[in-house]
């Protein structure tokens, strides 16, 4: 099972000089992944308990479009281990003016991570 969603990142994420946004906004759209996984797989957000890996591959600026996906790849009692991968889709190019982009041919990945979920039994549903 698969979760996808894409978000533009706006000048409220960037975090630091030249529109740089903060790391943490990419594992902010994980949790979100992992959260609709969790309420496909049990009926429940459940909760987000560890990551056991988190790379940074490329920089994410304000303006660029990020595709974030995830899939459940273990299934235990009631811990799911999840994959992640986010990746740059558009970019701005305000080189020729201010409101032009351009859809990358090739995304690039900006983050990949693994991480671990909960949801107690009692309250699985499916």
């Amino acid at each position: 099972m698969k979760s996808l969603i894409r978000i533009r990142m706006s000048m409220h994420d960037a975090h630091y000089g030249g529109n740089l946004v903060d790391g943490a906004k990419m594992l902010q759209l994980f949790g979100d992944v992992a959260t609709e996984l969790l309420i496909r797989q049990d009926g429940d957000e459940g909760l987000f308990v560890a990551y056991e890996s988190v790379e940074f591959k490329a920089p994410v600026y304000a303006g660029d479009y990020i595709e974030a996906e995830g899939e459940i790849t273990h299934i235990g009692n009631s811990s799911r281990k999840m994959s992640f991968e986010a990746r740059k889709v558009i970019i701005p190019r305000p080189d020729i003016n201010e409101s032009a982009c351009d859809v990358l041919e090739e995304p690039i990945v900006v983050c990949r991570a693994v991480g671990t979920c909960v949801v107690p039994k009692d309250k699985q549903r499916k």
